[in-house]
């Protein structure tokens, strides 16, 4: 494979990625050479401001203890750290400063949004989502719809691909909605679906939503960070994300959440804590809750400092780099080149002509397909790639041959490999590298 001409320079070099004998590659003997790391969508890697930034905590907290709540050297006093991040947080997701808050974790924010909008009648009671949502999404649908004593069959009306597609069509979706408007109490898809990698139409689907009088919600794991995003001006009424994938903020990271300012004044936080109390009176400990007004009124407890350095430095970059429209212009480069690269490949099959070559399961030469949308106003960073024969275990040999040669994407059971170029640190020459390493590994089969 001939090396790209295209110019190749991240727009970060302050993050580190593992050599190839960090993660014991046994096909490559270059042991001092970077991994290629295409796992960005499932976990950023560290950035040395991100190391910089926790180090400082840790060496604040054993040279102040306590006394860091107030007074701090780096001028981060830790009972306002959240001041550094919210601007920089509302900025990527297109929000106001007051309308978000670093907090918690994903599924617990996205309970506590859902306790606060799902309100169903018994006219208006469904929820409607895409079918095979993330996991912890769908049990926090079905733990919601039970709270509310509701059959789950009637209560979540999920909306799957036409027979043959892997995708949803934007005008299926708006289509339900508009038929079903009057029943559905609450619309809440991903705003790109981890497993296909699709970038949903969010800004039509909650136009449509808000015209038939629905809530409309967001859960943007694999949204923030990857696409442009305009909660604000799109109406959107809540959002909940977390921050360890393109935002790089370590393992298990703290999340965010955003609630439009136009429901300050009518929902407050049901379950409150001390941290969404307002910081004037905060350590006067009154024995009345006062929220915090807008999404920071929903957090509950202080959060971890570290976690939030790790995020700062992650969101510095972000800024250093120029946010979002630098990001996504060079996703689109990397994500366009590694999908050009990918239908060069001899083993790649179009989806077109998966009836005729697998006719019967597990019948066929191995091989690959894409289905993440061609159209690059339909995704972000991430191809899936769904490997053939399916159920014949081409997946997983391939998985384990791409790990060997240093390739580090992300497997899901039971075809699916996901490779995510992310814009801050990624290259051509990562691409090239994968799909180089993809071809041998094939070969290998035969």
């Amino acid at each position: 494979m001939a090396p790209s001409s295209i110019p190749d320079s991240p727009l970060s070099n302050d993050f580190i990625c593992p050599t190839i004998k960090d993660v014991q590659a046994k096909l490559r003997s270059d042991g001092d050479s970077k991994i290629t790391y295409l796992c960005g969508n499932s976990l950023g890697l560290p950035s040395k401001r991100s190391t910089t930034l926790v180090q400082e905590e840790l060496n604040v907290w054993g040279t102040h203890a306590v006394v860091g709540h107030f007074s701090h050297p780096h001028g981060r006093p830790w009972t306002k750290y959240t001041d550094k991040l919210n601007p920089l947080m509302a900025e990527l997701v297109g929000a106001k400063e007051k309308e978000v808050a670093c907090m918690g974790t994903l599924t617990n924010n996205l309970h506590l949004m859902m306790d606060s909008f799902y309100k169903p009648t018994a006219d208006r009671y469904k929820i409607l989502c895409e079918a095979k949502a993330f996991p912890s999404d769908q049990y926090a649908f079905a733990s919601q719809v039970k709270a509310h004593g509701l059959d789950l069959e009637t209560a979540i009306r999920e909306v799957s691909p036409r027979a043959g597609e892997y995708t949803l069509r934007e005008d299926d979706i708006l289509e339900i909605i508009e038929n079903e408007g009057s029943s559905i109490a609450l619309v809440l898809f991903s705003g790109v679906q981890y497993y296909t990698g699709q970038w949903f139409p969010m800004e039509s689907i909650t136009r449509k939503a808000k015209e038939q009088g629905c809530i409309c919600g967001w859960d943007l794991a694999h949204a923030v960070g990857n696409v442009p995003l305009s909660l604000h001006d799109w109406g959107v009424d809540f959002a909940v994300w977390c921050t360890y994938k393109y935002l790089n903020s370590s393992p298990g990271g703290i999340a965010g959440l955003y609630m439009h300012e136009k429901w300050n004044a009518t929902q407050r936080p049901k379950f409150a804590g001390w941290w969404g109390h307002e910081l004037a009176t905060r350590f006067a400990m009154p024995p009345k809750f006062s929220p915090i007004a807008g999404a920071q009124g929903f957090q509950q407890s202080n959060p971890c400092i570290l976690a939030l350095a790790s995020l700062l430095g992650s969101l510095q970059t972000f800024k250093e780099a120029g946010m979002m429209g630098p990001v996504r212009e060079r996703s689109l480069l990397l994500t366009g080149t590694l999908e050009e690269l990918l239908l060069k490949s001899k083993y790649f099959v179009p989806v077109s002509e998966l009836r005729q070559l697998y006719p019967q399961p597990g019948s066929g030469k191995p091989g690959f397909t894409i289905i993440t949308p061609s159209d690059a106003s339909q995704r972000g960073a991430q191809l899936s790639l769904l490997f053939l024969p399916t159920g014949s275990g081409v997946m997983q040999k391939i998985f384990a041959a791409l790990s060997d040669y240093g390739v580090i994407g992300d497997e899901r059971e039971p075809d699916v490999i996901r490779l995510a170029p992310a814009a801050l640190y990624n290259s051509i020459d990562d691409c090239e590298q994968a799909v180089r390493y993809l071809e041998k590994a094939f070969d290998s089969l035969e």
